[in-house]
């Protein structure tokens, strides 16, 4: 995997040691079992930094926000610190920086405003290879007489087929939505380049970056992209989302709100009371990042360098393990992978990978696996176009394994041998 915006001194190696240490719930027992955690596009788990965090707002800071006494300006103070350190995770403006319940929400409220602006025979491009929320929202705009495109994949290895999307921009086309990364596949996008033609068709982007976030460093000025959204809860943080909003964008769209609420950016995106504890959750889990960026290369000095830093040895570990696990798979019988399998093409992808292995259910598969404290997914994980494109819907989807870089090649040579019983 590469990872657009990087540019950090070469770093040590992981301490997967200290990094397991951090994350108390990869204690947990199952049957005897320590429980492996290899459903990380779900939702990864949660750093001790993240966990007091959100305590020590109940504690000190429990209050809403515009109140002329202490714990109100502390709750302001929590979101501010929280703006920043998501800033300079997108990097961005801190203006730029929206927070929200949940992608899916933001992408409804935020399709909802831009539709305001958009006349009947406007286009929207949008692809199969996205997940649902990244999808439907703007899907539902067909009811404004919106015409909705979608660009296909390219079965053999799951990518998108790039020509298709090229053929199907025009001059009426005002959105192209794209994901980053596939959190069925693993597939990463090539949206530098999706970006400049959508661009160059006087078109804005939408990426949704949730499964690539944990993964990979976001450059959204490098990019260029006008929206970008992602889930602190997939990158070992709380169930919020956030939104990085080209300010022009911000300031000209118009959100539904209520009438109190300020015009500023970005509070005029953010209407109603926030989630202030889990806000200041995901403040706490960029700084979990950039401590192990820290700990990566002493000699950073930004949290911007840190974070870069922590990915450089993230990306390495994460890409080391994934292809242990591809060819480990090939050996089982029956089993197919989805999506790209050719090491040679190890920036192309992330590490989460879905999976068939001959008639087996995955669910069967996924609850046998469960049993023994291994944990993975099985169905669409909302990923239901490219569900149904394979053919593979109406059997029960795949069975998805989806590895972040606190897990190791021992939990990875685990579930290669419960496969290979569970096969056998």
């Amino acid at each position: 995997m590469t990872t657009p915006g990087l540019n950090v001194r070469a770093t040590s190696a992981l301490d997967i040691a200290w990094v397991r240490s951090q994350f108390p719930s990869l204690k947990t027992q199952v049957g005897g079992h320590t429980a492996a955690f290899l459903d990380g596009p779900a939702g990864t788990q949660v750093p001790t930094q993240v966990i007091h965090a959100i305590q020590s707002y109940f504690l000190s800071a429990n209050a809403n926000t515009g109140g002329a006494f202490l714990t109100s300006r502390r709750t302001e103070e929590v979101i501010a610190h929280a703006r920043a350190a998501m800033a300079d995770l997108f990097h961005c403006e801190k203006d730029e920086v929206v927070f929200g319940q949940n992608m899916t929400s933001i992408t409804y409220a935020l399709s909802r405003a831009i539709a305001r602006d958009l006349n009947p025979g406007d286009e929207i491009l949008l692809t199969t290879l996205d997940h649902d929320a990244n999808y439907s929202p703007w899907k539902a705009l067909e009811e404004k007489g919106v015409i909705i495109r979608q660009a296909d994949i390219r079965e053999a290895d799951c990518t998108l087929d790039l020509d298709d999307l090229k053929s199907k921009l025009n001059e009426r086309t005002r959105l192209v939505a794209v994901g980053y990364a596939s959190n069925s596949v693993g597939t990463i996008n090539p949206v530098a380049e999706i970006i400049r033609l959508a661009h160059a068709a006087g078109a804005m982007i939408y990426i949704d970056a949730v499964h690539y976030a944990p993964h990979g460093l976001i450059d959204v000025k490098t990019l260029d992209c006008d929206f970008l959204v992602c889930s602190p809860y997939k990158f070992f943080g709380p169930h919020m989302g956030a939104l990085y909003g080209k300010r022009q964008h911000l300031q000209s769209f118009r959100p539904y709100k209520v009438r109190p609420s300020t015009d500023q950016i970005p509070d005029r995106w953010e209407s109603g009371t926030q989630i202030h504890e889990l806000i200041a959750g995901i403040g706490a889990a960029v700084e979990y990042l950039a401590e192990l960026g820290r700990r990566c290369d002493a000699s950073v000095g930004t949290r911007r360098e840190a974070l870069a830093a922590a990915y450089h040895s993230t990306v390495a570990h994460e890409t080391e393990i994934i292809w242990r696990l591809i060819e480990g798979l090939k050996a089982i019988p029956g089993a197919r992978v989805y999506g790209i399998t050719d090491q040679q093409r190890s920036a192309e992808r992330c590490s989460t990978l879905s999976l068939r292995i001959g008639n087996h259910h995955p669910t069967a598969i996924a609850t046998s696996l469960g049993e023994r404290g291994i944990f993975t997914w099985d169905g669409n994980y909302y990923a239901l176009n490219l569900s149904e494109r394979l053919g593979v819907e109406s059997e029960g989807g795949m069975l998805r394994i989806g590895l972040v870089h606190y897990n190791t090649a021992e939990e990875v040579d685990r579930l290669l041998a419960a496969l290979r019983e569970f096969a056998s």
